[in-house]
């Protein structure tokens, strides 16, 4: 059998997982927050290792999560005593984290403003 009557068919599979601009912004929080240090740290480490194509497959991990405004969304962390605010691009994979702080302080932001 000749090279051309070959017929070779590659597969690829590739997985595209989220990607979250800003660490930093969590680190700096939790470091002055320690008691939110382990709810941050697991909320990273499962958007980190998510594959979200939609806001079904978000709710999956975080069945709380709202979709707010703009593409932007609401996580609540540790029982809603803490509030994430991200924009979430599920096209481009990546995870934004606009704003973070306690129940009390969300009730003061306004969310379309970030």
């Amino acid at each position: 059998m000749s090279f051309r009557q070959q017929s070779i068919i590659f597969v690829v599979t590739y997985i595209s997982l989220m990607h979250i601009i800003s660490y930093k912004a969590i680190r700096e929080y939790y470091e002055k927050h320690a008691a939110a240090k382990p709810y941050l740290t697991a909320w990273f480490k499962t958007v980190k290792k998510a594959e979200w194509e939609s806001v079904k497959d978000m709710r999956l991990d975080f069945p709380s999560a709202e979709m707010v405004v703009d593409g932007k969304v609401v996580f609540n962390i540790k029982a809603n005593d803490y509030r994430l605010v991200a924009l979430v691009g599920f096209r481009t994979k990546r995870v934004y984290v606009l704003w973070l702080g306690t129940h009390a302080e969300y009730d003061k932001i306004k969310i379309k403003d970030l």
